[in-house]
Parts: C-alpha cells; structure tokens; sequence
C-alpha cells in the first residue's frame, strides 16, 4: 500500500509542476511603462547579479545613468561589462558596497553625495538567504544587517540627494525588496540579532524581509512634504542563486521555481512598475505584489513593533542625531 502511494506521488508531481506552471506563467504581470530615464541616475544594490542585474539592464536599456552595488570585484566588473554589451549604454558604474559593513555603507553613501549630482531611485534590491547565523564586525546578525539595517543606513543617509532631485511632478522613488517569506517573519526587536536563538538560522531571512514594510511606512510618515515616495515589493517565488548556500537542495529550489513560478526577468516586473510607473509614483508605503498594491502581513502594520523597530534600528547603524536632522529636516 505504501509502494503504490509513493508511486502515485512519484508519477503526480510532474504532472502538478506542470499545472502550477501553466497557471503561474499565464498570470505574471509584466510592467507595462514605456517610460523613458535618459538624464535620471539609479542606484541598484545587488546589482550584478540575479534580479538585481535584470533591473539594472532594464534602466540601461531606457538610458539612465546605473550605478550597481555589491561587495564582489570580479561579479561588478562582469556584471558591468555584460550591461554594457546587452544595452549599448554606456554610462554604468560598479561600486562596491558590503551591507554587512557599516563602514562600507558609510563610504559608499560619501562616495555618492559628493559625486552624484542627482538621485531618481534608489532599489534597495540586495540579500542573502545563506543559513549564517554569525555577528558581523558591527555586533548585528549577518542577514539581518544585509538585507535590513545595511539597507536603512544607506537609505537615510541618501536622503539628502533623494530630496534634492524629486519634483512634485516626479518624485524620486525608493523600492523596498520584501519577500513573500515575510509572512513568517515576526518584528521580534529583542531577539532578532542573537546568535543561535532560532532553531533554524535562515529564519532571520523572513524576520528582516518583514522589518523592510514597517520601515517603508514610517519613512513614508517622516517624508511628509518631501517629493520622495517608498513602496515595497514582494517579487514572488523567484529561481535565483540566492539558494546556492543550500548545495543540492538549494539548486533544486532554484530550478523548480526558475521552471514552475518566475526566472529572474519575470520576478522583477513589479519592482519595474513600482519604480517607473506613473500610478505607482502617486502612493507612497504601499506594498505592491504582481504589479498591484496588495496587503503584506498583519504583523507589518502594527505601530508599537514599528516604533521601537526604529528606534533600535538607529542605535544599531549608529546614527547621530545631526545626521537624522540632515535627513529629515
């Protein structure tokens, strides 16, 4: 009785992976602006490779001035070479920057503000999904300050020039990238940069994907006036070697999604439509799924957790007080 039950899953699931596969391809949005960025500057973390690198072809490709960012020489250089070739645009930039490093964070903002003229969007696209429970030299949990704090820091402190380039007509636009894990993170302040705390260490992948919602929208409360807008994106169940730390499991993960749901080109079609879309650069703290404003977790709206998220979150990238002004004023 087992041997045939195991027979008929065996034989079953080509069949349902095929099914979800037809439904999921037939129902991807795909961003629908034809809207031009010849003059506009773009900064894409995570940009030379997987999603990261498809949104920086696609702003090439519309003529805006790319800076990629991330803390591999050789994968930059690589990355801006392909750019290059694929979109004939040459005004692209490699830069390196380690989220996992406040003081990489820190330079690679200076190195912007003093030599950037203007700012239109910042895709705050960059993550680790590795199972690294380890502190990183700033006393924080390595994927937590990846894809979370390292993306607050250089946020804020990009402010300023994000400020100084959005117009009433055009404001200048931050993407969030969120997950659709984060319904099984927890905005859990106390705990959530010890070491060894959860039993499965990649758990702080889902906790800082939900942390980036409740930081869009009171980013969105402290910008009031200003011509910058916020929003998060959750792409989907993407194939991208953000498994690869998972050897054999992870590459499966990869394949089945790559196959069954989105490849990388199809996972950024929201990220596209909320920074190039003219309905998109109306709100601002939304959270977009399939190119429409969805709702994320419940757990994302609560405005005590959302508080002290902030407030931690300042006293861990070590903002001073004249720097919030710089930003806020």
């Amino acid at each position: 009785m087992i041997s045939l039950l195991v027979a008929a899953v065996i034989f079953a699931s080509p069949l349902i992976i095929i099914i979800i596969r037809l439904y999921q391809k037939s129902t991807n949005a795909v961003c629908s602006s034809k809207k031009r960025l010849n003059g506009r500057t773009a900064i894409v973390t995570g940009g030379t490779a997987g999603m990261g690198l498809e949104i920086a072809k696609e702003f090439a490709h519309r003529g805006a001035r790319v800076i990629i960012a991330c803390p591999f020489k050789q994968e930059g250089s690589n990355a801006l070479k392909t750019i290059i070739e694929e979109k004939g645009n040459k005004n692209i930039s490699f830069k390196l920057l380690d989220l996992s490093s406040l003081k990489s964070v820190r330079e690679f903002a200076g190195d912007i503000l003093t030599t950037e003229e203007r700012l239109d969007l910042l895709i705050n696209n960059a993550g680790t999904g590795a199972p690294n429970d380890s502190q990183t030299k700033d006393g924080m949990n390595f994927i937590m300050q990846v894809n979370y704090y390292g993306h607050f820091l250089l946020t804020i402190l990009l402010l300023p020039l994000l400020k100084k380039t959005g117009q009433p007509s055009e404001p200048s636009r931050i993407v969030n990238t969120s997950s659709i894990l984060h319904w099984l993170g927890r905005i859990d302040v106390e705990n959530m940069n010890k070491s060894g705390y959860y039993w499965i260490p990649s758990y702080q992948y889902c906790n800082s994907k939900i942390c980036v919602i409740p930081f869009s929208r009171e980013l969105t409360r402290r910008l009031e006036g200003a011509h910058v807008v916020v929003n998060n994106v959750d792409p989907g169940a993407v194939g991208t070697a953000i498994f690869a730390p998972f050897g054999l499991w992870g590459s499966l993960l990869t394949n089945l999604f790559y196959f069954a749901y989105k490849t990388p080109w199809e996972g950024v079609q929201t990220a596209l439509h909320v920074a190039l879309d003219e309905k998109a650069g109306e709100v601002s703290g939304y959270f977009f799924k399939n190119c429409k404003i969805s709702r994320a977790s419940p757990l994302a709206y609560w405005k005590k957790p959302t508080a002290k998220l902030w407030e931690e979150s300042v006293r861990l990238v070590q903002l001073i007080d004249k720097e919030l002004e710089i930003s806020f004023k």
